[in-house]
């Protein structure tokens, strides 16, 4: 339950903020004598700790009221802990009430690999020096694989979010392939340390499509290339239906998320948004970045093969 809450936190979460997921049920006193125990579980998660504590409560000792008071203390204390707040808390519990904890540390390996088996939905790289308001939700995600980061994509991210006038801008890889095996831990550290180094913030999730990146981060400014549009409007990648196209591009659409496209070679013609047949219902989730503002003519793919990597 306090692993769920956490990735609930997270989504609702501005980019870096730190987010607490809180899990709690029990059997306590009731009108009607209980057969079992009177007891009650209680998890709390954050990035790197999972904590859980069983209660069990001495029958007969206390009303209702009273066991709901004890729960609700123990729950408060749970979440200063977690939050690392100081607070002094009374102990309500008598030596005939028998409460057993388990704490957790996660490295960040662990946390990664959690990641990459779906347990997290996505972990947070902060390393944007800019102090953004808390009042700008909306993500302005540049997603890739960015092998290498280069300064085009510094570059069309910086554009995007003067188009788009607000929100938090971030990159995102997702860890997860539709079509190669996932990354490694050490893949994803190795691609997390060139936004250190250019002090930009990364987004690390498990979602390779557009859909499930939408309901990911619900509201989000996507910026993409025209490649990467040619594809989404493409019937071919949705099992050769144009139906189940616009049904997934309308759900995407729902959760009030747009798409930035900026010029791109495509095939090897220069493309720009304008250059693609959009379906009506969805040309207002389409916006141009236009090319006199922004024009990539160099991908990763081109730099690694200069390189010889």
């Amino acid at each position: 339950m306090a692993l769920l809450a956490y990735n609930r936190a997270l989504k609702l979460s501005s980019p870096g903020s730190p987010v607490l997921g809180v899990g709690f049920t029990g059997s306590l006193a009731s009108t009607r004598a209980k057969l079992g125990d009177h007891r009650f579980y209680l998890s709390t998660r954050t990035s790197d700790r999972l904590w859980v504590s069983t209660v069990t409560l001495s029958k007969g000792l206390r009303t209702r009221e009273q066991e709901d008071t004890i729960s609700s203390h123990l729950v408060l204390k749970a979440i200063a802990n977690a939050c690392k707040v100081q607070a002094t808390f009374v102990s309500h519990l008598t030596e005939s009430d028998v409460s057993d904890d388990f704490e957790k540390q996660f490295t960040e390996d662990e946390e990664l690999e959690q990641l990459i088996n779906g347990q997290i939905c996505f972990k947070v790289y902060p390393f944007s020096s800019v102090t953004y308001t808390s009042n700008e939700e909306r993500k302005i995600i540049l997603p890739g694989s960015f092998n290498p980061l280069h300064e085009g994509h510094l570059k069309l991210l910086e554009v995007a979010t003067s188009i788009c006038g607000n929100g938090y801008p971030c990159f995102e890889i997702s860890a997860v392939n539709a079509d190669k095996p996932p990354l490694s831990v050490s893949q994803i550290k190795d691609r997390v340390k060139q936004f250190e180094i250019a002090g930009k913030t990364v987004i690390i999730s498990n979602q390779p499509f557009f859909y499930k990146k939408a309901e990911l981060f619900p509201g989000s400014a996507f910026v993409i290339g025209a490649d990467t549009a040619a594809r989404l409007i493409n019937p071919k990648y949705y099992d050769g239906n144009y139906g189940k196209m616009l049904e997934i591009l309308v759900g995407c659409k729902n959760t009030g998320c747009t798409f930035l496209v900026g010029s791109r070679n495509v095939d090897g013609v220069f493309k720009v948004l304008e250059d693609f047949d959009i379906p009506e219902v969805l040309k207002d989730m389409f916006v141009s970045i236009p090319a006199e503002q922004f024009r990539m003519d160099i991908s990763s793919t081109e730099i690694r093969k200069r390189s010889g990597m």
